[in-house]
């Protein structure tokens, strides 16, 4: 299976743009205060705190901040999980020795998608994607799809919003060849084929010294 990822511009009303920008900066927040208590779990206590745990805190955080279950959850356990690779990117960076740059905090400038990872989307016969606590919105559906779809990311690049779409794909299969080829490289030929015919060395270094 291989897989492609397909963008298409939304056309949200106003009142639909400002609801989308809401549920970004919701998500945003989210993202800041799961790493913020990631990094005091880690200076603190040298404990690493793993995605589920910060998952299962999601029903208390809908009880004390009630604009969240406004929010579909498969978004908020997305978010979640950008934390969680986020950290994981680190400290491979400093199993590895190299400067491992601790994951930062997303200002409104740096973060601009949310993302429904399996469930809470839909397309529509009159062109209109359905996300789940949001509405249907208007799309621009210019080419078609292949494969399965698996995701939904809603991104915002300037004032535009977008629609990407990542399918997996069955992947197509070479024709199968029975002819075998020996290779013997050379200084005089790049490379002798069993077959006689040869490749001929291109010298690209020569060359970029003459220039």
């Amino acid at each position: 299976m291989s897989k492609r990822a397909y963008t298409f511009r939304l056309y949200p009303t106003r009142k639909q743009a400002e609801t989308l920008q809401w549920t970004l900066d919701r998500a945003r927040e989210l993202y800041n205060a799961a790493l913020q208590e990631r990094r005091d779990a880690y200076r603190l206590c040298h404990k690493t705190i793993p995605y589920y745990e910060q998952a299962n805190q999601l029903p208390d955080l809908k009880e004390s901040r009630e604009e969240y279950t406004d929010i579909h959850s498969q978004v908020l356990q997305e978010t979640l999980r950008r934390v969680d690779k986020a950290m994981q990117a680190f400290f491979r960076r400093v199993k590895q020795g190299q400067a491992p740059g601790y994951p930062r905090f997303q200002g409104r400038d740096r973060y601009d998608s949310f993302c429904f990872p399996q469930a809470g989307f839909s397309l529509t016969h009159d062109n209109r994607v359905t996300l789940s606590k949001l509405g249907a919105i208007k799309i621009k559906l210019h080419r078609e799809m292949q494969g399965m779809v698996k995701t939904c990311t809603i991104k915002r690049e300037g004032p535009n919003w977008y629609s990407i779409f990542r399918c997996e794909v069955e992947a197509q299969r070479l024709p199968v060849s029975y002819e075998n080829v020996g290779i013997d490289l050379g200084l005089l030929h790049f490379a002798t084929l069993s077959d006689g015919s040869t490749i001929e060395n291109p010298r690209y270094f020569r060359q970029g010294e003459k220039k």
